[in-house]
């Protein structure tokens, strides 16, 4: 199996206004769509699309099938052309996604994705990975899909002409609502180290040339067991739930150093191009906010 697991350093620097840095551990799952039923088959431990101790729901990832919010419409759309009825594969949806926006990728293209597992059904993941490779393996391509504590959900697209040597990199005007301490229009800079065996991501925050914010994950590969996840359920117990609590536990922090605070619904308009609107932004609508592939320009 190509399937494996990635036990992660995760630190987060803030530079601006207020120095502030914290560094935890945890493990993310990077699992190979064309083996999804053979790891539900061979894993006690971990269930595709089903409950388990961990587990993994498609209907969690890339929801393509559901209308994307964007204020420049009169209503929210779908760009993709799944009815509300259909239950693509997520490799399908996948494969849509980048039909969509002209890259050359068909059935045999494999798909890794990298994210957090639910435990206990639980879940909450900030940001999961995508790297799809043509059937001889050359990269063609890299999704980054950011999840909020709202659980509102934003793809990026990364495609061939922002690979280098050493990894994709690209630069983006966010338009979404990640944190309090950060502005909804400044930009995420992506950073992807793609390799066999380490895990070498970073995303860092940009307000023009001044960098907010520098978040990385990296970490190296073991191999997917039942052994390993035992164990892992005593290393690091509770995952979802402790990434949740250390995120809000050092917003309280921010909060108590005084960083300045941005309001979700007062800059509804500029949330744009994303999946599961919350309620506070859902019915904002700005007619003079052109409709855009956000994500991948």
């Amino acid at each position: 199996m190509r399937s494996k697991i990635y036990e992660c350093s995760v630190m987060h620097a803030r530079f601006f206004p207020k120095a502030h840095r914290f560094v935890y551990r945890l493990f993310m799952m990077s699992v190979d769509l064309d083996e999804l039923a053979e790891i539900d088959n061979r894993h006690r431990l971990l269930s595709i699309d089903r409950g388990n101790l961990f587990s993994l729901r498609q209907r969690d990832f890339l929801p393509l099938t559901e209308p994307i919010h964007n204020p420049a419409t009169s209503a929210q759309s779908n760009h993709y052309g799944y009815l509300e009825e259909d239950r693509p594969s997520l490799k399908d949806r996948v494969i849509r996604y980048l039909t969509v926006y002209d890259v050359a990728v068909d059935d045999s293209a494999r798909v890794e994705l990298v994210t957090l597992p639910r435990m206990f059904g639980y879940r909450f993941n900030p940001v999961s990975f995508y790297y799809i490779r043509d059937s001889a393996g050359n990269l063609i391509a890299a999704i980054v899909e950011v999840t909020n504590t709202f659980h509102e959900m934003k793809p990026f697209l990364l495609t061939k002409v922002m690979l280098g040597p050493d990894g994709f990199e690209h630069r983006v005007n966010k338009n979404f609502y990640v944190s309090p301490f950060s502005d909804v229009n400044i930009d995420f800079n992506f950073r992807l180290r793609p390799s066999s065996d380490r895990l070498a991501v970073q995303i860092d925050d940009y307000e023009g040339e001044r960098r907010n914010l520098a978040t990385s994950i990296s970490g190296p590969a073991r191999p997917l067991t039942d052994g390993a996840l035992a164990w892992f359920v005593f290393k690091y117990q509770l995952l979802t739930l402790r990434v949740i609590f250390l995120i809000h536990w050092h917003a309280l922090r921010l909060w108590m150093k005084r960083v300045t605070w941005f309001g979700k619904k007062e800059r509804a308009a500029e949330q744009t191009e994303l999946y599961r609107p919350h309620p506070s932004i859902r019915d904002v609508q700005d007619p003079a906010t052109p409709l855009s592939k956000a994500h991948q320009s």
